[in-house]
């Protein structure tokens, strides 16, 4: 026990990054770097034209404004901290409050995610299936109503995961095998109450991750019949056309985070984990204005529309 930390003085934990895999350093830094960047703008240009274009001020663009600034806040948080980590061939330290800091903006940001994709498949659902009401049941207040609650839900469980975790005891030089302070490789480090503990984390982490997807699944099987009952075939791709953009996106969160946190970990690698959370923490923050952008015409449109004004062309 001597070496357990017993919250009398608080270890600094040992981010293995890809240290030990020296030969991907230097492709992964430059990779990260670009698609890093690449996020920064395509976001930044999402909010710009969210706010600036009025054919844009409607329900689903005011949360998809709010989606993309959360993606900026969540690259922000993770990104640069993982290039300085490639841009060195030996772990980096971070002290506990900084891990226990990183998780908990890490949840707060993720959870919030899950419950803005949620809403947004609301806002389909009231469109397509209740067009008479839509203008009341998604008026300024629901939405501003439904943002604010994503982000009361992410700090909710943000604050009773970090509380559990972070009051285990830890081994005096905790090491963890990843390149953030994610929950099951800093959950797996506490030496006492471990599997009950672990049991219960992952347990609601599935619940907070399935419960907004099952909700999607739910609306999105309403307006499948709804598609189905229409007669036009033009509709029909109308109709389908505003929903595919959302449904990709979901599908990337969803399916990424599923892979992570509901697999069996049994025979999973370090490896194949830190690359799945690249993925997700690096690269879908990318895909998401990419996908909005090249596969919504009132999107393109209003970017077209900017471009043109702010271009003189002869």
């Amino acid at each position: 026990m001597a070496q357990e930390n017993q919250n009398s003085t608080l270890p600094e934990f040992l981010l293995l990054g890809f240290s030990d895999l020296k030969a991907l350093q230097g492709p992964l830094f430059w990779v990260v770097l670009l698609v890093y960047l690449v996020t920064l703008l395509g976001n930044s240009m999402i909010i710009l034209l969210t706010q600036t274009s009025s054919s844009l001020h409607t329900p689903m663009y005011f949360f998809l404004c709010h989606l993309s600034a959360l993606e900026l806040l969540y690259t922000t948080k993770i990104v640069p901290r993982t290039l300085a980590d490639l841009a060195t061939p030996y772990p980096r330290a971070i002290s506990f409050q900084g891990c226990a800091t990183q998780m908990y903006i890490f949840i707060v940001l993720g959870i919030s995610e899950c419950c803005l994709l949620m809403a947004m498949a609301y806002d389909r659902y009231t469109a397509i299936c209740w067009p008479l009401h839509y203008s009341t049941l998604m008026s300024r207040q629901a939405c501003v109503a439904l943002v604010v609650t994503s982000w009361l839900m992410g700090v909710i469980t943000a604050t009773t995961h970090s509380s559990l975790i972070f009051t285990l005891p830890f081994p005096s030089h905790p090491t963890i095998p990843h390149f953030l302070c994610d929950i099951l490789p800093v959950l797996r480090l506490a030496s006492a109450r471990k599997h009950k503990s672990e049991v219960s984390v992952v347990t609601a982490t599935v619940v907070f991750i399935m419960v907004p997807f099952s909700l999607i699944v739910t609306s999105y099987a309403r307006i499948l019949s709804a598609i189905l009952a229409m007669t036009s075939t033009q509709s029909r791709h109308k109709v389908f056309s505003t929903c595919s953009s959302h449904l990709l996106v979901v599908s990337l969160f969803f399916g990424t985070a599923s892979i992570t946190y509901i697999r069996p970990q049994a025979g999973s690698s370090v490896t194949t984990d830190r690359l799945l959370s690249l993925f997700y923490t690096v690269i879908t923050p990318m895909l998401n204005p990419i996908i909005y952008t090249l596969r919504n015409k009132e999107v393109t449109g209003a970017l077209w529309h900017m471009v043109k004004r702010k271009v003189s062309f002869p």
